[in-house]
């Protein structure tokens, strides 16, 4: 049995290959003792991060999930409660992280496009009474993943950053895609961040870079955030080598995300026209293009004879199938999944 080579891949920006430059530039970093806070290349990274969110202090962590564990652990106490959309990624694709890591309770509240707003909050928030989980953290992640790469307004951001300081709640960033927002709204990472008491970037995804995401807050956060790095087995040591990565991706790969959000809007626009396929394109505001099929095939059929035509995308559910672009596809590569699509769906 022969397999297809994949010539279009839109499964995730996680799939993006670093560049050569960015292998060069890796292959020459500085390096030291990560752990005992004598690699350059690190140190260089976590100032970069810290200054770029405007936080006091960032550590550089092996991962998106970890960041968003130990924020998590930070935070909370066992048994206390973390307010997020249904959608979140913690919810659904941290291997249950939040009870097994962090003990939390994760109370999951609705709204459109993967947010919510600052009335649901106040809402979800328990009274003080010792039948109840405590509130302890209100979550937001920019961009909504499943809410199709949808960008948090800043206002409503806000808003819900205040009800929660009034609640005497913490805040944290899910900040996976937050360099998409910026790219796409012109506001910059450190207003993005400033309502929230802990935000993170990861170097894997749009950034192109192959490991490693860094997450940011006040030094007592940090401080704490590295015991637990430690604790979980995050703790690294000449890793100057994959933050040289990060940096390279910091500097020479966030102005080009306009590209990908410019190459959704293509596929967006392509694919809506198609039978059988509900998707509004102007909903579409970053790299990510969520839409269900409606015709005979279902998603996971969908998918799969995309794949014997070299294209990949992945199946969300019965009826939804998600495209996401990046570094490693470009606008030909867009028209040739069209291609394939209007194949599949005719």
């Amino acid at each position: 049995m022969t397999t297809v080579p994949i010539d279009v891949d839109l499964y995730s920006d996680t799939v993006t290959k670093p560049t050569a430059a960015m292998r060069r530039f890796m292959c020459d970093a500085e390096v030291g003792d990560e752990q005992k806070g004598e690699d350059p290349t690190v140190n260089a990274l976590q100032a970069r991060v810290a200054e770029l969110l405007g936080k006091e202090a960032a550590v550089f962590l092996p991962s998106g999930t970890m960041c968003n564990e130990i924020a998590m652990r930070v935070h909370c106490r066992p048994g206390d409660e973390m307010i997020a959309h249904r959608t979140a990624h913690p919810i659904h694709f941290e291997s249950g992280g939040p009870a097994a890591l962090a003990g939390v309770n994760v109370r999951a509240i609705d709204g459109p496009r993967g947010q919510f707003d600052a009335a649901a909050v106040e809402e979800a928030i328990r009274p003080e009474n010792r039948y109840f989980p405590r509130s302890r953290l209100v979550w937001v992640e920019q961009t909504s993943n499943l809410g199709g790469g949808s960008v948090w307004p800043r206002e409503r951001v806000e808003q819900i950053a205040a009800v929660a300081r009034r609640h005497g709640l913490r805040t944290h960033l899910d900040g996976a895609r937050v360099m998409n927002a910026v790219i796409a709204t012109g506001v910059s990472a450190a207003s993005w961040a400033a309502p929230f008491d802990s935000a993170w970037i990861d170097f894997t995804k749009g950034l192109g870079a192959p490991v490693g995401a860094a997450l940011a807050g006040s030094r007592d956060f940090i401080t704490e955030a590295w015991r637990l790095k430690q604790q979980m087995g995050g703790a690294m040591r000449q890793a100057g080598i994959i933050a040289a990565g990060a940096l390279w991706a910091l500097t020479h790969h966030v102005e080009r995300l306009a590209d990908d959000h410019a190459n959704a809007r293509r596929l967006a626009r392509g694919l809506a026209v198609l039978p059988g396929v509900k998707l509004d394109p102007d909903e579409v505001e970053t790299n990510i293009v969520i839409f269900d099929v409606t015709g005979p095939l279902a998603a996971p059929a969908v998918v799969a004879r995309l794949l014997e035509r070299g294209v990949r995308m992945g199946a969300l559910g019965p009826r939804t199938v998600r495209a996401v672009t990046h570094l490693d596809v470009d606008t030909a590569g867009i028209d040739r999944a069209l291609d394939a699509a209007r194949t599949v769906l005719r």
